[in-house]
């Protein structure tokens, strides 16, 4: 059986889209092929680093990659999920393929989220386990 393959977009690919593909590969990684990118691709937010680490999944040697880059490369995949909000996801190109399927999962950015560094992480991991509660629905639909 082939691998379906799963692209997570967001602007920076520096959280959420980095997470999303954490937790794909981690918990069905024998089924998906899991890849992120950015639109305007960041560093790596480091907040999330930490709160991926407090569930034991290590995310500290991914880096960022353009979107852009993917698709010259002419890569191919079963679905594009965007993990960020409404009218950076139109901002998305559209991929060739026969069985592309594109989902839109809408996340708070944690690089917005401000306040004293315990605040941070405790909302950074609200926003982790609504991507992880999502990703485990995905997962059980497909």
């Amino acid at each position: 059986m082939d691998k379906k393959r799963v692209l997570f977009v967001c602007i920076h690919n520096s959280a959420r889209s980095q997470m999303a593909e954490a937790f794909l590969r981690e918990l069905a990684g024998d089924r998906f092929v899991s890849e992120s990118a950015g639109l305007e691709p960041g560093k790596l937010n480091q907040n999330v680093v930490k709160s991926m680490q407090q569930l034991g999944v290590d995310i500290s040697g991914h880096k960022t990659k353009s979107l852009f880059d993917l698709v010259k490369d002419g890569r191919h995949y079963n679905y594009i999920i965007t993990v960020c909000d409404k009218e950076a996801a139109e901002r998305c190109p559209i991929f060739p393929g026969p069985s592309l399927k594109r989902i839109h999962w809408s996340f708070k950015d944690p690089s917005a989220i401000k306040g004293e560094d315990n605040e941070v992480l405790q909302k950074i991991g609200e926003i982790r386990d609504d991507i992880k509660s999502q990703i485990e629905s995905f997962i059980s639909e497909n």
